[in-house]
């Protein structure tokens, strides 16, 4: 266990950026979800609200931006065979 009080803080904020990146990654996996479900008009919406959130998560180091990048191209990909 930690022995200062800076310790203990820092045990605390760790904790709490954690479940904050569960949040966004999991987020993430919902747009991506409705993305591939989503048809027509409604999937173009979908697709831009996942992007927006790739890029912002990529931006705040929540995945890694190569990461993102794969994912916008494989999106685009399959928006082009649609």
């Amino acid at each position: 266990m930690a022995n200062t009080k800076s310790a203990l803080k820092n045990i605390r904020k760790s904790n709490k950026l954690q479940e904050h990146n569960r949040h966004v990654r999991s987020t993430l996996k919902t747009l991506a979800k409705k993305v591939n479900a989503a048809e027509g008009d409604e999937a173009s919406k979908a697709a831009a609200a996942y992007i927006s959130a790739l890029d912002k998560a990529a931006k705040r180091g929540i995945i890694h931006a190569n990461k993102a990048s794969r994912h916008k191209s494989a999106l685009a990909s399959k928006v082009a065979k649609a």
